[in-house]
């Protein structure tokens, strides 16, 4: 039976020699999922939202800053839950302010959602200091340096969603 070599924090600039350079990778990220998962847990505790609410909320804003507009109908896809539990994530949202309804422009049977424009919203000024700390890190990289790691991630995403596929096929 072979044992996998203990896994090792990552930061950067350190060069961790008895690992292969594949798990040294998986390893920093699994560091980095740890860190965007406690500090989403921290925003959450925070803003007194639920962590669909919060990732709602965050695809709202992704969605406002590359002026899409999102019908109640593709959130509920991205975030998986059911057209019910879609109506009611919402109206919660909108009862706290962190949502509005307006109608389709150009069907007027349908609604569109965005975030508020509530500047002095605790999420939002949260989700807005961490992107952009996020943003700072991320245009260090020279362009083939940012390449290599968008190709990079898309493969390994493409890897785990073909896991479900696997199993199911």
């Amino acid at each position: 039976m072979s044992t996998l070599p203990q896994a090792v924090p990552v930061t950067a600039g350190t060069v961790t020699d008895r690992l292969d350079p594949g798990i040294s990778v998986l390893n920093a990220l699994r560091d980095y999922r740890a860190s965007e998962t406690a500090m989403r847990r921290r925003t959450r505790s925070s803003t007194g939202m639920g962590e669909t609410d919060f990732l709602a909320l965050r695809y709202l804003l992704e969605a406002q800053h590359d002026h899409r507009e999102v019908s109640p109908k593709e959130l509920a896809v991205r975030l998986g839950i059911s057209s019910a539990s879609t109506t009611s994530l919402i109206d919660r949202l909108a009862r706290t302010g962190h949502v509005r309804r307006k109608p389709h422009p150009s069907d007027r049977r349908a609604l569109v959602l965005e975030a508020s424009a509530e500047p002095d919203c605790d999420a939002r000024r949260t989700m807005s200091n961490t992107h952009q700390r996020m943003m700072d890190v991320a245009q260090t990289l020279p362009p083939g340096d940012a390449a290599v790691v968008v190709d990079f991630l898309v493969r390994l995403r493409e890897a785990v969603d073909g896991i479900d596929a696997d199993q199911q096929g």
